[in-house]
């Protein structure tokens, strides 16, 4: 699965424009990096790119839509007929197509440092919108799209002005945009599509990949078990357990243990770390559990593979 970063996703969108407009003073400012778009005028200046792809995104996305489009998660398809707001989270990969060209709205981009907590004193990934379990796309009438619409005019004016302080006030409107969305009603998922399975296991394989590299002794591995994998994708665990080994061939829990052997191998090797803080980062509470775990996948021990057994 790709990842597309903030200024991949520019490039992509906007492939024969200078970036420095958008990233110069954003990042001067060491403020994060937020924009605001006009739905129509994208469709005006680039036609032929009206898709989302399926990929991991490392940059946050509310999306305020007037026009038929279809959003693919997991294994849900949400139709949108009329109008919704969407949010987009790094954790969830997920695929937006417009299904006709008749579309208007706004979308604003905006990165985790732009509303870490220090700036706005809330946690982004602990609110419910930004849950990999949680639906993001929701249903508005025309009166709840007006009132979002204007939320976004407001976010393009003061984008545009001199104001010293525009930057706090943009977060504010954004907050208020997260808050409206927490108090809507997800749009309903329609039937379950013959590429359901390969959904749900591009999202297993990236909600499993995204804890990794292991870079420092006090970063750990949280999601380590079939049903902690299921929770968070919001599905059964025997249905993911089924889908994956249709997809794959493997089951779910043999998928997690041959990844935290890769990366156990990688740390055993590759850093000066003793092997309880190995343990440690990849989620085990005991080193003889960590040690049973590796020698049960490799045949030999965590000090024996350091010390130079081939595996």
């Amino acid at each position: 699965m790709e990842v597309l970063s903030i200024k991949g996703f520019y490039q992509d969108l906007l492939p024969d424009v200078d970036l420095d407009q958008y990233f110069g003073d954003n990042n001067n400012q060491d403020i994060g990096h937020f924009n605001v778009f006009d739905i129509a005028e994208m469709w005006r200046k680039s036609p032929s790119k009206p898709k989302m792809p399926y990929n991991r995104r490392t940059y946050y996305k509310i999306s305020l839509v007037n026009g038929r489009n279809k959003v693919e998660y997991a294994d849900k398809v949400v139709d949108v007929e009329d109008y919704a707001l969407i949010f987009a989270t790094p954790k969830v990969p997920y695929r937006y197509y417009p299904v006709n060209s008749d579309q208007k709205g706004y979308f604003c981009v905006f990165t985790g440092e732009f509303l870490s907590k220090s700036k706005t004193g809330t946690l982004i990934d602990e609110l419910p919108i930004f849950n990999p379990a949680s639906d993001f796309v929701y249903h508005l009438d025309r009166e709840l799209y007006d009132r979002v619409d204007d939320i976004f005019k407001k976010m393009q004016q003061e984008l545009s002005s001199d104001y010293t302080y525009k930057y706090d006030l943009l977060r504010t409107y954004l907050l208020e945009l997260v808050h409206f969305g927490q108090k809507l009603q997800p749009v309903n998922p329609s039937d379950i599509p013959h590429n359901a399975s390969s959904r749900i296991s591009s999202l297993f394989i990236e909600l499993l990949e995204r804890q990794f590299p292991i870079e420092s002794t006090s970063q750990r591995v949280r999601i380590r078990s079939a049903n902690e994998f299921a929770a968070s994708l919001n599905i059964h665990v025997n249905h993911l357990n089924k889908v994956l080994k249709e997809v794959t061939g493997k089951t779910t829990s043999d998928i997690i243990k041959s990844r935290l052997a890769q990366e156990a191998k990688i740390l055993l090797r590759q850093t000066q770390w003793n092997i309880s803080e190995i343990a440690f980062s990849l989620g085990f509470e005991e080193i003889a559990h960590f040690s049973n775990f590796f020698k049960t996948l490799t045949s030999y021990s965590p000090s024996e593979f350091r010390n130079g057994i081939k595996g």
